[in-house]
């Protein structure tokens, strides 16, 4: 199945998401498609699926013209799309919403169940996806999951499938297995629009790469483009993609984590006995795969969960079982994982957003009342400062791309005077340019004297911030090492074949100065 997007335009009043934009994916290819977040290549695959109707140009499938007013008329054409954020009603089976909506029955209308399920069973084997499709999708890893998203458009009979940001919440491993299905869908003769932002992904999956910027169409390259040629194609200009810095000096420890223990749910501990400590103008990154405790650590860190035993002091001061509040007045920050459900309220303004944990103090209030000046002051600086790139400070945050929600959460968390941040998957779903900016501004806070810690499911991320490394697995620090440690050693300390001295990280004397040697 041949696809040709021919002049696509869409707008939204003055702002151009798309300008003339031409595409064509050939039959059995997997055609990537990069950019910046808001770079306009989410909106264009809504046009291409039919959430929304371009203002001006044409899609022919086959080389035939198609009218696609809505997500029933992609499917008919032989469309199905793959969202960043999935579809799937939790509490059904696999079979279910596979087929929700396009239900198999047989006399009376009544649902064919087994049908359902056969279907399911027999593209999971053809393409090895491995699904059960008895299996409740609450039930399943986000992996998984992605793969009943796929088993849906198959089951539509898709010719090209669309999957948008496909890796921005899977594990490296997950990622993989992910490329595996995707080149036994080529293989089968199936084409892919990949959308992402991410170089390396891009270089190792797609047959040909086509870069958007700012609503544009500004290059096609092959997938063997050199990093640095596709990111300044993505961007407009040079991009360092990997911050430079100058070596840490630790100054006194502002941060001291003994024997920490934190429940995932009663009876359930993610984290175990965990000790550590960072100093002042340092960062110590925390690497391992995604699930490992570091959630826990740092909703414990932010007293957003409680501790079962163990301490956690700032700046000498017990915190352990202070209100989040009272933490964020002694100085620490928090760039959460999950910048809209933790981070940000979507519905509230980009001004009101850079104020959420200072609102009730001066110059921002007066009394009972809000200082609306100070705010609206605060906020154009913010924006201009941090590059925060919204038509107004107005904006409801939640319309904004992932990379400039991102900057909101920054620009409010270190916009004040901090002496410890913690920063968990500080870029994850960020493109080139966002990640170069959030890295450069995470290391002028170190140089500040902020304490920093890092938690990273990137091992290049970690090793390009981070001063020390520490490693968890399984709820435990299964070591700490400089940042010079050989990635294949790295790689069994996150897996737990390699554990220090006594099967963890026990803390020296100076807990600060662990990790130096390894």
């Amino acid at each position: 199945m041949k696809l040709e997007l021919r002049g696509i335009t869409k707008r939204y009043g003055s702002l151009v998401a798309n300008s003339r934009i031409d595409l064509t994916v050939e039959p059995g290819q997997i055609h990537a498609l990069l950019g910046e977040n808001g770079a306009g290549k989410t909106t264009l695959m809504n046009v291409l699926y039919g959430l929304t109707e371009p203002d001006e140009g044409e899609i022919l499938v086959d080389g035939k013209a198609v009218a696609l007013r809505s997500p029933k008329d992609a499917i008919r054409a032989g469309i199905g799309m793959v969202h960043q954020h999935f579809m799937l009603v939790p509490v059904f089976t696999v079979a279910e919403n596979v087929t929700l909506g396009d239900e198999r029955t047989r006399w009376l209308g009544l649902l064919d169940r087994g049908r359902m399920r056969r279907e399911v069973r027999e593209l999971s084997e053809r393409y090895g996806l491995r699904v059960d499709p008895d299996a409740l999708v609450e039930d399943l890893p986000v992996g998984v999951q992605q793969r009943v998203e796929i088993i849906k458009a198959l089951v539509r009979e898709a010719g090209v499938l669309i999957l948008d940001e496909p890796t921005s919440v899977l594990t490296p491993g997950e990622t993989e297995e992910l490329f595996t299905i995707m080149r036994e869908l080529r293989a089968g003769g199936r084409s892919i629009i990949f959308i992402s932002h991410k170089l390396k992904e891009v270089q190792a999956i797609a047959d040909v790469v086509t870069v958007i910027r700012r609503g544009q169409v500004v290059g096609q390259r092959p997938p063997t483009a050199s990093d640095a040629d596709l990111a300044e194609l993505m961007v407009g200009r040079s991009v360092v993609l990997r911050v430079e810095k100058e070596p840490a000096k630790p100054g006194d420890v502002v941060l001291d984590v003994r024997d920490l223990s934190v429940e995932r749910q009663p009876g359930q501990v993610a984290v175990n006995g965990v000790s550590f400590a960072v100093r002042a103008g340092e960062i110590l990154g925390i690497a391992g795969v995604q699930g490992n405790g570091q959630t826990e650590l740092c909703e414990a860190l932010m007293g957003l969960r409680p501790v079962r035993s163990g301490s956690v002091r700032l700046a000498g001061h017990d915190i352990t079982g202070e209100h989040p509040r009272e933490r964020i007045r002694a100085g620490l920050g928090y760039i959460p994982e999950d910048r809209q459900e933790d981070g940000l309220v979507g519905a509230f303004s980009v001004a009101d957003n850079l104020i959420l944990d200072v609102y009730d103090r001066p110059p921002y209030a007066k009394g009972i009342s809000m200082n609306l000046e100070a705010v609206r002051e605060a906020a154009v600086s913010r924006v201009e400062q941090f590059d925060v790139r919204t038509t107004s400070i107005a904006t409801p945050t939640g319309t904004l791309s992932g990379g400039n929600q991102q900057k909101v959460i920054l620009a409010r968390e270190i916009g004040r005077d901090l002496v410890l941040l913690v920063a968990s998957q500080p870029t994850r779903g960020l493109d080139v340019g966002s990640i170069e900016f959030v890295h450069r501004r995470i290391i002028e806070e170190r140089d500040q004297g902020v304490a920093v810690l890092l938690i990273s499911a990137e091992l290049d991320e970690i090793y390009a911030l981070a001063d020390r490394i520490a490693v968890m697995y399984e709820g435990r620090i299964t070591g700490i090492r400089p940042p010079t440690v050989p990635v294949a050693e790295l790689g069994l300390l996150m897996s737990g074949g390699l554990t220090d001295t006594d099967g963890e990280a026990a803390a020296p004397a100076d807990p600060a100065t662990a990790g130096e040697q390894s």
